[in-house]
């Protein structure tokens, strides 16, 4: 019997040139193109898994190499020993002595590595017939936390801490998968608030955004006081006094500078403050936190790794949990954020919108939903309604709800034609804007 293997690991460097109507623009990032370092794995029978690097254009190349280094790790094992236990594979990728120092255990190494654990559940899922949110679910909770690395985790969450969350949430998970197939998850919107779009444009964002059904937006914030204090108004105008608006300031402040720029902003009544300063400080963040109150405070779309959102927690630091699907070494990282959030009782809104995370990051959500906080209270995807139509299974999204995925894999695959065209740098999207400018004498 011949087994089977890995036998490649292919990567593409793709952008998006989104930069070119300020889609995605904030303080932090005023002109990004929404990019991914994209990984297929193929086996020796022809299966696929597909995981990517969210990346915002220059760099990409980066992210792409680093997961060629990493490649050899997973070309030539066989996939029924990979798809048996991913959490081995993401302690192989995260664990290599020399590529580690290049973290360890953060930056574009780690991130890559996220990539490829993406790809082996994906491949794992596609192989059970199963979205990924519905096999992680269907995991026993010995099985979920084997998966989990908890050596830098345990003064914060045991192995049998985690058990007892997992086996606590066992009654009714029937009834909550039917809730989800049913009715979806709750979204909320970023579409309005980028912070290139003109007024106009803003307040008819907001407009459509509550009659699409979202109970929550979220508005750019942190280029300039004044533009904030007017854009705030005109959102806070256009939705009325009942929905929430949530503010992201994107890193582009220090502390001080946060909590004033937020006592300005307090007078329009929002919900969190995502990101108010660098995703490192976690005393900064617990001052803000401490001073803004009753405003949230949001943030994790940059956390390192699990241990950053376990310090987190611990110092009170922040209000809500913001997993990402991609930043992290992939989902057994995620299932450990996701748990100690549950230990913490902080409820989790991921972070999604650029290409790719809404379409992952829902499996986490929705799995979190039925195994272990069994709760949507306070809870939210991200959304944004930009190139969705580049993956084969994009996300669905209905009166404000992502609808659960049901086509099995983690839905990365991106669609083959838009791989050739925004190929960077010789897709034909690309290629035209490389062209030497010609002299006219």
């Amino acid at each position: 019997m011949v087994t089977e293997r890995i036998s490649s690991v292919d990567t593409v460097d793709v952008r998006f040139p989104t930069s070119r109507h300020r889609d995605g623009s904030d303080a932090m990032n005023p002109f990004p193109d929404y990019s991914a370092a994209y990984v297929v794995l193929r086996t020796t029978s022809g299966a696929e898994g597909h995981g990517l690097v969210f990346t915002v254009g220059r760099g990409t190349e980066i992210a792409v190499a680093a997961m060629r280094s990493l490649a050899g790790m997973v070309v030539g094992q066989p996939v029924e020993e990979l798809l048996a236990d991913p959490g081995a594979v993401a302690r192989r990728l995260t664990g290599d002595s020399q590529i580690r120092w290049l973290g360890p255990e953060k930056g574009v190494v780690h991130m890559a590595a996220g990539g490829l654990v993406n790809a082996v559940w994906d491949l794992a899922a596609r192989r059970a017939g199963k979205p990924l949110w519905k096999l992680l679910a269907d995991l026993t909770p010995e099985q979920l936390v084997a998966q989990i690395d908890f050596r830098y985790l345990r003064d914060a969450l045991t192995e049998d801490e985690a058990l007892a969350l997992l086996r606590g949430a066992a009654g009714g998970r029937a009834d909550r998968e039917r809730i989800l197939l049913e009715r979806g998850y709750p979204a909320y919107t970023t579409t309005p608030g980028w912070l290139g779009y003109d007024d106009e444009k803003l307040a008819r964002l907001c407009r459509e955004a509550v009659d699409a059904g979202y109970h929550l937006i979220k508005l750019k914030v942190g280029g300039n006081l004044a533009d904030d204090v007017r854009r705030m108004g005109i959102a806070r105008q256009a939705v009325g006094p009942e929905i929430r608006i949530a503010v992201d300031a994107n890193q582009i402040w220090g502390v001080p500078d946060a909590i004033g720029w937020m006592r300005e902003l307090s007078a329009f009544d929002p919900y969190w403050i995502e990101e108010p300063t660098s995703p490192d400080d976690v005393l900064g963040h617990a001052a803000v936190r401490r001073a803004v109150a009753p405003v949230k405070v949001a943030t994790g779309e940059h956390g390192h790794n699990a241990v950053m959102f376990k310090q987190l927690l611990q110092a009170g630091a922040i209000d809500v949990v913001q997993i990402d699907a991609c930043r992290v070494a992939g989902v057994n990282e995620n299932l450990a954020i996701l748990l100690l959030a549950q230990k913490f009782g902080v409820p989790v809104c991921p972070h999604a919108g650029g290409v790719g995370l809404c379409e992952l990051v829902q499996h986490l959500a929705m799995f979190d939903f039925v195994a272990v906080s069994g709760s949507t209270e306070d809870r939210a995807i991200e959304y944004v309604d930009h190139l969705h139509e580049h993956f084969v299974d994009p996300v669905r999204i209905s009166g404000g709800r992502y609808l659960a995925p049901t086509a099995p894999g983690m839905s990365a695959q991106i669609v083959p034609a838009s791989l050739a065209a925004f190929r960077f740098p010789d897709g034909p999207e690309w290629a035209a804007e490389a062209q030497p400018l010609t002299t006219v004498a």
